[in-house]
């Protein structure tokens, strides 16, 4: 059998329209293609015969252009090496002016917002070998566009990791994987349809858009040192569901009291509806075992959403729902309409991961990374600043530093000015709460790099307000 035309080679995409002739036509185009930039110096080009039996013409008409354009200096040829693009002199550009530090035009030097982790410490080495192991024990339908509820060997995975790890109780078929937990949050809004939804008074405001484009409006639920007010849910008329931090308020940084996780669990018991549990940090404790997570009280009324995003890197985006029995088929419903999916691949990785213990390893490290920068930070501030008192527990990747009443603004612009981007607590306060925000600070303290923490620590206790 001969050669297909589909093996020849390197494809070139060439526009031969116009009057001349096609190798006046070729000429044309080639040299358009070069002068614009399109094909840069040293690029390859197809051989003669490939190119030919793309554009349908002769072979010889391919090589006399080629010949030409070389002798006029557009191409270059060398046995052994093909027809490249010439080199050629680029056109000099007027000088630019020498830019600024990166903060003082505007660009912090150091990231403090709160919601990344050190991604710095994504475990490469480990996630590539379980990759290959992935890939080679793949069966053949794995590359193609999987299911809207994810990979079967994700979620059997992710059930038992969950058990172990979050005292979770599900089954695989009550697993659905997302691209994050945005998406998640959509897709539930979706499924629930009309009426309210609670948000707790401190969040991000990002999650009650999302939450009102899904068609559901939101009602603020108070929030003080125990956590959520969930006591306050059954005076609330038309409620669907609450959205919930129980493990680690966000961004307060408080645990949700045992009393007001029973409360919680008895409203949706009492009204058929749900609570939705956002465990973003839940492994992430550091001065006891992390608490439980609330979907262990009520598998039937508690969804739980989980992510990748803090635990490895919100590159990956991987996330899951945990659902009671009665959202599964009605949320695969709205999700097969075009909601877009993780990838099979990443899936897969994923799965090998855990289920070889790499990423309860990579926890490990992970706790003990960020639980030396919160004691830095903690120690730091005894030492130099005691007049501020850091609140919540020790967990998750930020802290929230307490200031005198009227100081937020003045202190996170005094941030800004020293190169340190990071956010006041205000921020994520919901305005339609009626409770005002306490003055503070939400300091992350996971994407500084080890080598420069200490000097962030001087430039943040300098911007802090004396006695």
């Amino acid at each position: 059998m001969g050669d297909s035309w589909a093996t020849f080679g390197r494809d070139l995409h060439l526009d031969l329209g116009g009057s001349g002739g096609l190798r006046a036509a070729l000429l044309r185009a080639l040299r358009e293609a070069v002068r614009s930039g399109r094909l840069a110096p040293g690029t390859r080009l197809p051989s003669s015969r490939s190119l030919a039996a793309d554009l349908g013409i002769a072979r010889n008409t391919v090589a006399d252009a080629y010949a030409e354009l070389v002798a006029e200096g557009w191409l270059s040829a060398r046995q052994g090496s093909g027809t490249r693009v010439a080199a050629r002199a680029l056109p000099r550009t007027a000088p630019t002016a020498r830019r600024a530090p990166a903060h003082r035009a505007g660009r912090p030097r150091f990231d403090l917002t709160a919601g990344t982790p050190d991604v710095s410490a994504f475990p490469r080495t480990a996630w590539l070998a379980a990759a290959r192991r992935a890939l080679t024990a793949a069966p053949s339908e794995a590359f193609g566009y999987g299911t809207s509820s994810g990979c079967p060997e994700l979620r059997a995975v992710l059930a038992d990791y969950l058990a172990r790890a979050r005292g979770v109780r599900t089954d695989p078929d009550h697993i659905v994987v997302c691209t994050g937990f945005m998406q998640g949050l959509a897709l539930l809004g979706r499924t629930l349809g009309a009426g309210r939804l609670a948000t707790e008074s401190y969040g991000l405001g990002f999650h009650r858009d999302v939450i009102a484009r899904a068609g559901l409006r939101t009602v603020p639920l108070g929030v003080d040192e125990h956590g959520a007010r969930t006591e306050e849910l059954s005076a609330l008329d038309d409620l669907r569901a609450a959205l919930l931090t129980p493990a680690h308020q966000f961004p307060t940084g408080v645990p949700l009291h045992p009393d007001r996780r029973a409360a919680a669990v008895n409203w949706a018991r009492a009204t058929g509806g749900y609570i939705l549990e956002d465990d973003y940090d839940g492994e992430f404790r550091y001065d006891r075992q992390p608490v439980g997570a609330l979907q262990g009280l009520d598998p039937d009324h508690v969804v739980y959403l989980g992510t990748a995003s803090k635990s490895l890197a919100p590159a990956l985006r991987l996330a899951w729902m945990v659902l009671p029995d009665r959202l599964v088929d009605p949320l695969l419903a709205v999700k097969s309409t075009g909601e877009w999916q993780s990838g099979q691949l990443e899936q897969l990785t994923l799965a090998e991961f855990i289920s070889s213990g790499a990423y309860d390893r990579h926890l490990r490290g992970m706790r003990l990374r960020y639980r030396r920068r919160r004691d830095q930070l903690v120690a730091a501030l005894a030492e130099r600043a005691p007049q501020v008192r850091v609140s919540g527990i020790a967990a998750g990747l930020h802290a929230v530093l307490e200031l005198p009443p009227g100081t937020e603004q003045s202190v996170a612009q005094a941030a800004r000015w020293q190169g340190l981007a990071l956010e006041g607590l205000s921020s994520f306060h919901d305005p339609a709460a009626a409770s005002p925000p306490r003055d503070a600070l939400v300091v992350a303290y996971g994407t500084p790099p080890d080598h420069s923490f200490t000097g962030v620590l001087d430039a943040l206790i300098r911007v802090l307000p004396g006695e």
